[in-house]
């Protein structure tokens, strides 16, 4: 049974609480953002001060076995700091027993990352590159069966388990849907993972119309999931980004060297065949700002997106496109987006992406509902300042884009079992 963080009487009890403080360090282990950190800031406070005590869990990068550059200790100061008490460590999360148990309410427990073990990802390490099918079998079943275990251990450290890991909800880890099982009574999602299940269930189920979706992006093949889904919820799609020159190319457009993906012209011109059966209306670019080389210095000039010349390839949404675009925001009662409209890595080409930011600050002041998620698209609302200018910025890449998909969360299943 599910537990609500608001009710639950965390007095004298212990928390596990699955984080993701998968945060970016410099070579000094410095970091160099902590929203990951300040955002699981407020579910971590309300154990302590409830009177419960915190067991936190996380990975950090993509280790295989123990490696010190990515060990969870280089955190724990700026944890503590932002917390407001010490946080302990355990430098190994499956002999954590003494120090969970010795936990006092108001005190904090921080397990090494989790990573360090092939049984959290549930997948075998160390085969040889040779290695048979019958071998590989036989590993990957060896460690399944190992995982248990794994798992088991990691629930004896507390009374309860809070998920609030939402960049990690899609994934079927040990700490994210196999753990949940363990507190059949005493489970429940934290704030931030509360506060993204809200802002995707406002747009794929409680959308108001107009909905208008702006997916970007180089490539189809990455979202062609999510457009297919949004087919069937939004009145506007708007395809932006690289990913809007195989579609132009589906429509016999002259598109130079942009990029783009020949063998999904048939999957382009399908979508955009049920779109015109469902009503939706899709939006593509219709000028481009093209440049003769992939860089910031290159030349550049303005033309229609389906007469783009050879030699030259589309970099970025042009002012007309932006103004059309623009307006099908502003009309819109709520709005998605995911990914950005031009190469906005490269200043030269990022001022697509950031005008569709302030269209949707914009949007959002007129009455709109309006999420933002995709690390280009959160950039750069955050760039413009507009992070609270629009109704929600997702945290979780990847969970977002299964989100999007219509796919159930593991993650998220696991707690509402």
């Amino acid at each position: 049974m599910q537990q609500h963080i608001d009710s639950y009487d965390f007095r004298g009890k212990k928390a596990i609480v699955r984080v993701d403080f998968n945060v970016p360090l410099d070579e000094n282990f410095v970091i160099t953002d902590d929203t990951r950190i300040r955002a699981a800031i407020p579910t971590l406070k309300k154990v302590l001060a409830g009177g419960g005590s915190l067991i936190i869990m996380s990975h950090l990068g993509r280790p295989k076995g123990v490696d010190a550059k990515f060990s969870l200790k280089h955190i724990v100061d700026h944890v503590s700091e932002k917390l407001g008490v010490p946080v302990q460590f355990a430098d190994d999360c499956q002999k954590a027993d003494a120090q969970a148990a010795a936990l006092k309410p108001g005190e904090a427990l921080m397990l090494e990352n989790l990573r360090y073990y092939a049984e959290e990802e549930g997948k075998p390490r160390g085969l040889a590159e040779d290695a048979t099918d019958d071998e590989k079998k036989a590993a990957k079943a060896a460690v399944k069966e190992s995982q248990k275990e794994f798992v088991k251990h990691l629930a004896s450290y507390a009374d309860c388990y809070i998920n609030d890991a939402f960049g990690t909800a899609h994934r079927a880890h040990a700490s994210t849907a196999l753990i949940a099982k363990y507190f059949p009574n005493d489970k429940m999602f934290g704030y931030l993972m509360e506060g993204e299940i809200k802002a995707i269930d406002n747009v794929l189920k409680n959308a108001q119309h107009p909905f208008t979706a702006v997916i970007g992006g180089s490539k189809v093949s990455s979202k062609l999931a999510v457009l297919e889904n949004m087919l069937e919820k939004v009145d506007n799609l708007i395809i932006g980004g690289g990913m809007g020159y195989t579609f132009i190319k589906a429509q016999g457009g002259k598109i130079g060297n942009s990029l783009h993906e020949d063998d999904l012209i048939p999957q382009a011109n399908e979508i955009l065949e049920k779109a015109a059966q469902k009503g939706v209306k899709i939006w593509l670019s219709t000028q481009t700002l093209v440049a003769d080389d992939f860089s910031n210095e290159a030349n550049t000039k303005l033309v229609p997106t389906n007469d783009i010349p050879d030699g030259w390839e589309g970099m970025d949404a042009g002012p007309d496109s932006i103004e059309v675009w623009k307006k099908v925001i502003l009309d819109s009662k709520t709005v998605l987006w995911n990914g950005p409209v031009g190469v906005f890595e490269l200043s030269t080409f990022e001022k697509g992406t950031l005008q569709i930011a302030e269209a949707l600050a914009e949007a959002t002041k007129k009455g709109a509902y309006t999420l933002v998620g995709g690390g280009d698209s959160v950039a750069a609302v955050t760039r413009m300042g507009y992070s609270d200018k629009v109704s929600y910025v997702s945290t979780g890449g990847g969970a977002m884009l299964e989100a999007l998909e219509g796919k159930d969360l593991p993650g998220i299943a696991a707690v509402r079992e």
